[in-house]
């Protein structure tokens, strides 16, 4: 039953939130309440069996909490009144424009991306309220100190709360200037299901699909909006290939190792449609550019047929719209394969990553490829001490006893 619970709440914590809030105004309280939701659940669960909507029933309770929390502190009629409207199910946006899309967890997403927050604030909170991952989690991946991120998620719920950000889709004036924020935010939100070290593979698939979900909406919502639909792609070209990216064990299978008839195909020809549509309107941009070079991928039938002089121009595109190290390090990997580790090391000895994993794994690679064996192991117990995944960290562990070197 513990699983149970752990399911229900990866599947409609984000929801219950959103719901909460569309009738109580308040993050902080909702989060509270919902919560306090699923304590009862993982009390009353295993004794009285699964309710046939758990859902639903997490949200019944988390509503009686809210009216509790009101009843406990009103003062004054007000408070009264609010708790009515509780009692009731009331919800005071129905009917309005922005309900077009009857989409609460897409509102939740456009108040925590709010431009009155900066953007660590922004995915932070995002994650917190929409992913349903604890403070920890979140401060692991933002490489800061726990109490250090919740003072950061207070502090931006307390600004929501106090500056009356409203819970809404922006209507199509605000839309274009809130969109960049929100795309970043939902592409933040799958890397983190995607890599982060979270140590549960259910609950990555649940950022993963969340994310996907929003992306989708997105595309409906900016339709002549060519970033959303290269964002969606990227998704769903990451997505296909779910199946075979880890072997036995959860081991971590590397993109030119993995089995290619167990890629998904529908969501390669989607994502494929999407690239094309988005080329053809020439106004590229990071996540379009990110998209196309997996669609180079995507597109080979075997590793050695990937078109790689290709991705390297792709590469040089996106250092010029997005410039960044990361970057970078990707086109060294692409430049590899067309010069040789020599040219891609000067690239990557270039680049001040020293503390990202896939910076030294990268290296690794082309020193173990240069002849360099003990200079590569070195460089794979760096990655291996970094790396926040046990696939990557057993993929490294085998790149070290593939080189002779295993770590004891």
């Amino acid at each position: 039953m513990r699983d149970a619970v752990a399911a229900v709440f990866r599947e409609e914590y984000g929801r219950a939130v959103s719901i909460l809030l569309r009738t109580t105004g308040d993050l902080g309280l909702a989060e509270d309440a919902v919560q306090e939701a699923f304590a009862v659940a993982a009390e009353r669960w295993p004794a009285d069996g699964l309710p046939e909507q758990p859902g639903a029933w997490i949200i019944t309770t988390a509503r009686r909490r809210a009216v509790d929390r009101f009843r406990r502190e009103a003062a004054r009629g007000p408070k009264e009144a609010e708790a009515s409207l509780l009692r009731a199910g009331g919800t005071p946006e129905a009917g309005s424009d922005d309900d077009v899309f009857g989409d609460d967890r897409l509102k939740l997403l456009f108040a925590c991306c709010h431009p009155a927050l900066g953007m660590p604030a922004r995915v932070a909170l995002a994650l917190r309220v929409l992913g349903g991952l604890t403070t920890a989690q979140i401060a692991a991946a933002f490489l800061v100190a726990e109490p250090t991120m919740g003072q950061r998620i207070s502090r931006a719920k307390a600004k929501i709360r106090d500056a009356g950000i409203p819970f809404r889709i922006p209507g199509a004036a605000e839309l274009p200037e809130r969109l960049a924020g929100v795309l970043a935010v939902v592409y933040l939100i799958y890397n983190e299901g995607y890599s982060a070290g979270l140590g549960d593979p259910a609950e990555r698939t649940g950022l993963c699909a969340e994310a996907l979900r929003l992306a989708r909406t997105m595309v409906l919502l900016a339709p002549e909006e060519p970033e959303a639909e290269g964002l969606l792609a990227l998704i769903l070209f990451s997505e296909s290939r779910r199946a075979a990216r880890a072997a036995a064990g959860g081991i971590l299978v590397p993109l030119a190792e993995q089995d290619r008839s167990a890629w998904d195909r529908e969501f390669m020809a989607e994502a494929q449609v999407l690239v094309r549509r988005c080329l053809v309107r020439g106004r590229l941009g990071p996540y379009q550019l990110q998209a196309a070079i997996q669609a180079v991928h995507s597109g080979a039938r075997h590793p050695e047929e990937t078109d790689w002089r290709r991705i390297v121009r792709l590469y040089g595109l996106l250092a010029e719209v997005a410039p960044g190290p990361v970057v970078e390090l990707n086109r060294a990997v692409a430049v590899a394969e067309v010069e040789g580790p020599l040219p891609a090391l000067a690239i990557v000895d270039g680049l001040a990553l020293g503390g990202y994993h896939v910076f030294h794994a990268v290296r690794a690679d082309l020193l173990r490829r240069l002849g360099r064996a003990d200079d590569a192991a070195q460089e794979y117990r760096s990655a291996l001490r970094l790396a926040p995944g046990a696939g990557e960290r057993a993929l490294l562990s085998q790149r070290l006893e593939q080189l002779g070197r295993a770590e004891y």
